[in-house]
């Protein structure tokens, strides 16, 4: 995992260990993490591909704002992963076009 380990001004705590399992591979996320967080920390970039051309999205906003990070959550489409915790035994699976429902 790519973490922060030093930081000049915030404090940067050790926060118990989950798994969760990415297009199933499993991986390892800090309690208290958004997906994303934890994805980015495993050198996860793609989320998600557009419908229409098949492109790469991920992380854009970072504020539940826009729609790039959407992923499959537990067998639910279109989950914002940087608003959504990660929880123990989680299964995320990267998002193909709309997943069933418009984006």
């Amino acid at each position: 995992m790519h973490r922060i380990q030093q930081h000049p001004i915030l404090s940067v705590e050790e926060r118990p260990v989950v798994h969760i399992t990415v297009d199933g591979t499993p991986i390892e996320a800090r309690e208290g993490d958004t997906i994303a967080a934890a994805l980015m920390a495993n050198g996860i970039r793609t989320f998600r591909h557009t419908a229409r051309y098949h492109e790469p999205r991920g992380l854009f906003c970072g504020i539940g704002q826009c729609t790039d990070c959407v992923m499959e959550v537990d067998g639910k489409p279109n989950v914002k992963t940087c608003i959504t915790r990660v929880r123990e035994g989680m299964t995320v699976r990267t998002q193909e076009g709309n997943g069933g429902s418009a984006s």
